[in-house]
């Protein structure tokens, strides 16, 4: 198998981190060889999303070793742990389907750190007679890890999240949204026109260019300057970060609008339910919190982030009566 990755790799990488690819960017399960791998060669255990098999690929371009993908529904390796598709039953259903015991003469399957919430390692033993070991959590510890350099093993299997590492989970937070960034803007263009006048376009573009300043101004709050800013900002949960660094946008708006009183505070209003939501959807990226954690800050965010965007939508349909009254 090459480890070389190739242009439509870096393509389909592009693809895969602006969300565009996400949910089809994956692989073939099965066994592959990297290099000339032996029967006493290790056999490494990952994910059949793309972006997570090429990595490892590319970071093992070297050795010589087994690759055993198993399928996750192309979803990456914490993910698919979390919701069971990286599980001990599908490790144990590709090591006979592969026939492994016929291939290699050692019984130890190495596989990745953040799978151990999905896989049981004595169970998986039973099943297969294969030992779990669970390996690094970055890939690109594993040619260390492989070679048996690693002095720091508590620092290979500790999560950090650096500003850079934020920084790469954006452009899919970003890229993700266009859909739901459309239909507004289709339903304001509706709405926006709406006057004394029964109903005027130039008016509704006019004031739909006012939403889209407002629009832009919240993405930049809670899906940029709120992940970048995380470990600075006040509050444990997303959506209160997400709405302090909101506030300052919605000022900053305020200050630049020419718009009425009106129209200008349903505006604020919307940047500040907009960026505290976007703020909130970015803790399934991290390794803050947990699924029952995320579900509990729904509970508390989504009222809120709900009533500003009630508040702001009322405010925006009354605002050119306002006007002109």
């Amino acid at each position: 198998m090459a480890t070389a990755l190739t242009l439509r790799d870096h393509l389909g990488t592009i693809g895969a981190r602006t969300g565009f690819v996400r949910n089809s960017y994956k692989i073939t399960p099965g066994l592959y060889a990297i290099g000339q791998p032996s029967p006493e060669d290790p056999v490494i255990v990952t994910a059949n999303y793309k972006l997570t098999f090429d990595a490892v690929r590319s970071s093992l371009a070297t050795q010589n070793l087994w690759l055993l993908v198993v399928d996750t529904r192309g979803i990456n390796v914490w993910c698919a742990a979390g919701k069971g598709t990286f599980s001990t039953e599908e490790v144990a259903y590709q090591v006979r389907k592969a026939r492994l015991t016929e291939i290699v003469s050692h019984r130890k399957l190495i596989l990745p750190q953040l799978a151990a919430s999905g896989v049981a390692a004595i169970r998986l033993k039973d099943m297969t007679s294969f030992r779990a070991a669970f390996g690094p959590l970055r890939i690109a510890d594993l040619p260390r890890y492989l070679s048996g350099s690693i002095d720091d093993f508590e620092q290979m299997r500790s999560i950090t999240f650096t500003a850079k590492e934020r920084l790469v989970l954006i452009p899919v937070e970003v890229c993700m949204m266009y859909k739901q960034l459309a239909l507004s803007i289709l339903f304001v263009v509706l709405i926006s026109g709406i006057g004394p006048d029964i109903f005027s376009a130039r008016m509704a573009i006019s004031r739909t260019w006012q939403f889209i300043l407002a629009t832009g101004l919240a993405i930049l709050a809670g899906a940029v300057i709120t992940p970048l800013a995380l470990p600075w900002l006040p509050g444990r949960q997303f959506w209160l970060k997400g709405l302090s660094v909101s506030i300052f946008a919605g000022l900053i708006f305020t200050s630049l609008s020419s718009s009425g009183v009106t129209a200008t505070l349903a505006l604020a209003l919307w940047i500040l339910a907009v960026g505290s939501y976007l703020a909130m959807n970015f803790t399934g990226s991290t390794p803050y919190t947990s699924l029952s954690g995320v579900e509990a800050e729904m509970r508390k965010g989504l009222p809120v982030q709900i009533g500003l965007a009630a508040l702001a939508l009322l405010l925006w349909l009354v605002a050119p009566f306002i006007t002109q009254a």
